[in-house]
């Protein structure tokens, strides 16, 4: 395939020789005078998650969080954890819950109840490891959670429409083909997808094998013969073309020879769903919603689709059939009285 964007792909492999930075984590800021200052412990706390084997986007979500809450505590000359009480962290919570964004729009309560959660959490840590006499959060109340549906899938059409938008006399754009079929055959999470390796596809048994997914689990979960045949054509045809090092082992890779990052990812798919002009906008999530919901309306159990999807709880699960109302549509029009005669 000698084309145009065989070309790009050799020029962005010499730009990759240059460094390409990163972004460091970086200590809290924080008054680090005082030796029981809340951000030292904050730090120790941290590490003591990773040790724990929380995953990396906990951390840093919980790095944030707390970040957040050091910097109101600052505000105030609030330095030491002994010196925080139950009406002192209620305060941050009307804080969080007065707060207003750039765009004038308040947090949303699942912000805010993750934000206070990781406070609490810190503060029994802190009176679990001795540094503090007693949890002033232990009786916290947490906002009550919201329970909004996510938007209506996509149609089976609009799946199609954006499966078409890649041209495929390109080398990259057989490549996101099969990515995007792979994402809606699936319904594996975007991450998932670029942590794939060579070994965990098994064509043989049309299977493929998820390492340490969300909450370092393991799945093994089937792939369709469509996207099984995409699959197959970027490993004979495109990777072959793309690969620099025979030790590199993801399964798809970029024109750089190595791993996808996530966010290119979720910015690739998200240009070939503005170009299919369904009306909407998204990215990878959008394939996974789609799978999800298509399934239940053609009969999938919905424990199956939680094994599929990977989620702890099938209450997780159920939010897509409060989505998909075609099963109920059809029990409401053959069981309801009120019929045209």
């Amino acid at each position: 395939m000698g084309s145009k964007g065989f070309k790009a792909t050799k020029h962005l492999r010499r730009r990759a020789k240059n460094k390409r930075g990163g972004n460091a984590q970086q200590a809290i800021e924080f008054d680090r005078t005082d030796p029981d200052n809340m951000a030292d412990y904050t730090e120790e706390y941290l590490q003591w998650l990773a040790v724990m084997n929380y995953t990396e986007d906990t951390i840093e979500g919980r790095r944030y969080a707390l970040k957040v809450f050091l910097g109101w505590a600052r505000e105030r000359d609030l330095i030491c954890a002994c010196d925080m009480t139950k009406p002192i962290l209620e305060s941050y919570m009307r804080f969080l819950h007065r707060f207003r964004k750039p765009n004038g729009k308040p947090l949303g309560y699942s912000t805010q109840r993750g934000r206070i959660s990781a406070v609490r959490d810190f503060f029994r840590w802190l009176c679990r490891q001795n540094y503090i006499l007693y949890n002033p959060a232990s009786e916290l109340e947490m906002p009550r959670p919201e329970k909004r549906l996510p938007d209506d899938p996509i149609s089976l059409q609009q799946v199609e429409s954006i499966l078409s938008v890649p041209d495929l006399s390109e080398p990259l754009g057989v490549r996101d083909r099969s990515i995007m079929e792979l994402l809606y055959s699936t319904g594996m999470r975007r991450l998932e997808a670029v942590n794939l390796e060579l070994t965990d596809l098994n064509c043989d048994k049309q299977t493929i094998h998820i390492r340490q997914g969300k909450g370092h689990k393991d799945r093994i979960i089937p792939v369709g013969d469509r996207a099984l045949t995409w699959l197959e054509r970027y490993l004979e045809d495109i990777r072959p073309q793309l690969v620099i090092s025979i030790s590199q082992a993801a399964l798809y890779l970029s024109s750089y020879g190595e791993a996808f990052n996530p966010d290119v990812l979720s910015r690739k798919v998200a240009r070939y769903v503005k170009k299919a002009d369904i009306g909407r906008s998204g990215s990878c999530h959008m394939f996974r919603h789609a799978c999800a919901t298509h399934m239940l309306e053609n009969g999938a159990d919905i424990r199956i689709i939680q094994q599929l999807l990977g989620h702890e709880k099938l209450e997780t699960t159920q939010i897509y059939t409060e989505v998909s109302i075609t099963q109920l549509q059809e029990v409401h029009k053959r069981t309801h009285p009120a019929k045209l005669k």
